[in-house]
C-alpha cells in the first residue's frame, strides 16, 4: 500500500491552509507558476516510481530471502523502532551523498530548484532518485527487516518530511536538538554558502550532529540552487543538470576527467574547464527570483488546466491497477505534457501554443479510450470545451506577441 499516495488529499488541505494563513499575514510564500511546477514534478516522480518500483525493490527482496542474518518478527514494537531508526540513518547517508556526488545531485537537484519555500515544495521531487536510493537501504534487508516493514517505515519517513517545508513555523526549542524541524530544514534549502550541504536528516537531526553536517538557522536562507533553473518546465527540471554535466564532459580534454565529472562533488571542474568553482555569495537585498509576469487571463486558463490535470493524475495514481493497459502510458504522457505546456505558457514560449492545441485535441479520444468517463456524450463535451479554451487562448496570443526563449 502506498501511504504517500493515500496522504495526497491531506497534503492539499495543508497546502491550502498554509496559503490561507500566509495570505492573511500578507506574506507571499506562494506563486502560481512555481506551485504548478512543484506539483508537476511530484506527479512526474510518482509515475516514474510506479514504473520502477517493482524492479528496484527486487534487490531488497532477493537479499532478504537469501542473505538475511536474523529472523526479525514483524509484530515486535522494538523491531519497528529499530527499522525506523535504521532507515532514517541510511536516508541521511543517501541524502548526504546526493549532495556530494554529481550524478546523485543531478537526480536530487530538482527538489532544491524552487526559489520559494512552502509545503508545495515538499512535493517537488526528482523522478530519477529511486534509481540510486534503493542501494543505500540494502543493509536493512541483510539484517532481516521484513520488506513490508521497510516499505511502511520508508513511507512514514517521507510523510514526516512534508510538514518541515514551511516558513510559517519558527524554532521549536529543545526539539531542534533531536528532530528535523522546519527551521533545521530551511537551512538545508538555502544557497547561502554557509548553509550549502548542511542538515541532511530525514526525521532525526541527530545524524547531522553526530557526523558534523549540522548548522543552526541564523538569518533566513536564500532559497534555490547556485545556478538558478529559470524554468517552469518539470521535465526540464529533471534533465537540466544531466545536460549540463554531459556538456562539460564533452568539453573536458582528459578521458579520466570526463568520468570524474559525474563522480566528483558539485562545483568540481578539471583544470582545463577552470578548476573548482565555489558557491557564490548571495545578497538577499539584491537577489531577484525568477518570475514571468502573466496577464490574468493566462493565469486563470493555466490554473483551470492545472486543476483538471491534477485531478486526472490523482485519479490515475489511485486507480492505476484498474486502468486499461492500452491507455495507461498514453495517460501518463498526456499528464506530463500538460505540465510542460502550462509551464511553457507561463514562460511565453513559442512552442507552447501548438503543444497546448495538440494536447487538447488528444484529450477527448484519450478520455474515451481510457473509459474514465463512460457516458457517450462526454467526449463531445470535452472537445467543445477544449475548442473554446483554445480559441480564447489563440485570440489572446494574437493580441500579445510571444517572446522567443532559450528553449525554443
Amino acid at each position: 500500500m502506498n501511504y504517500v499516495v493515500l496522504a495526497v488529499p491531506v497534503f492539499f488541505l495543508l497546502i491550502g491552509l498554509e496559503l490561507f494563513i500566509t495570505r492573511l499575514q500578507e506574506k507571499d510564500y506562494y506563486t502560481l507558476s512555481d506551485s504548478v511546477t512543484d506539483l508537476g514534478c511530484g506527479l512526474f516522480q510518482q509515475f516514474v516510481e510506479v514504473a520502477l518500483k517493482t524492479f528496484l525493490f527486487a534487490g531488497y527482496l532477493f537479499l532478504y530471502s537469501h542473505w538475511r542474518l536474523f529472523e526479525i518478527p514483524s509484530h515486535s514494537a522494538v523491531a519497528w523502532v529499530g527499522c525506523l531508526l535504521g532507515q532514517d540513518f541510511l536516508y541521511y547517508w543517501f541524502h548526504r551523498k546526493s549532495h556530494e556526488v554529481n550524478a546523485f545531485w543531478a537526480a536530487h537537484v530538482v527538489h532544491h530548484s524552487s526559489e520559494e519555500y512552502n509545503l508545495s515544495v515538499a512535493l517537488r521531487q526528482g523522478a530519477f532518485q529511486p534509481v540510486f536510493s534503493w542501494i543505500f537501504y540494502l543493509p536493512l534487508a541483510v539484517i532481516g527487516f521484513p520488506p513490508l516493514m521497510f516499505l511502511t517505515v520508508s513511507s512514514i519517513d517521507t510523510l514526516y518530511q512534508f510538514w518541515i517545508h514551511t516558513r510559517a513555523v519558527g524554532k521549536l526549542g529543545p526539539l531542534e536538538w533531536i528532530l528535523n524541524t522546519p527551521s533545521n530544514h530551511r537551512v538545508h534549502h538555502g544557497r547561502n554558502p554557509k548553509y550549502i550541504d548542511r542538515n541532511h536528516a530525514g526525521m532525526f537531526i541527530i545524524w547531522d550532529r553526530m557526523f558534523g553536517t549540522y548548522v543552526a538557522e541564523q538569518e533566513e536562507p536564500v532559497y534555490g540552487i547556485t545556478t538558478p533553473l529559470r524554468s517552469w518546465n518539470p521535465v526540464w527540471a529533471n534533465l537540466h543538470y544531466w545536460v549540463d554535466l554531459a556538456g562539460k564532459a564533452r568539453r573536458a580534454a582528459r578521458p579520466a576527467d570526463k568520468v570524474r565529472l559525474f563522480l566528483a562533488r558539485p562545483g568540481w571542474h578539471p583544470a582545463d574547464l577552470g578548476g573548482y568553482q565555489p558557491p557564490p555569495e548571495v545578497d538577499p537585498a539584491r537577489d531577484e527570483k525568477f518570475a514571468t509576469p502573466a496577464p490574468i487571463g493566462l493565469k486563470v486558463y493555466a490554473f483551470v488546466q492545472f486543476v483538471i490535470t491534477l485531478a486526472v493524475g490523482s485519479l490515475f495514481m489511485f486507480r492505476q491497477a484498474a486502468w486499461p493497459s492500452g491507455t495507461r502510458w498514453m495517460t501518463v504522457a498526456f499528464i506530463v505534457v500538460s505540465f510542460v505546456a502550462v509551464g511553457g505558457l507561463f514562460e511565453r514560449r513559442r512552442w507552447a501554443v501548438p503543444l497546448e492545441v495538440a494536447r487538447l485535441a488528444a484529450a477527448a479520444p484519450l478520455v474515451h479510450a481510457a473509459e474514465v468517463l463512460r457516458a457517450s456524450w462526454m467526449p463531445a463535451v470535452v472537445t467543445a470545451v477544449a475548442a473554446l479554451l483554445v480559441a480564447a487562448w489563440l485570440w489572446h496570443v494574437a493580441r500579445r506577441p510571444l517572446r522567443a526563449g532559450v528553449l525554443d
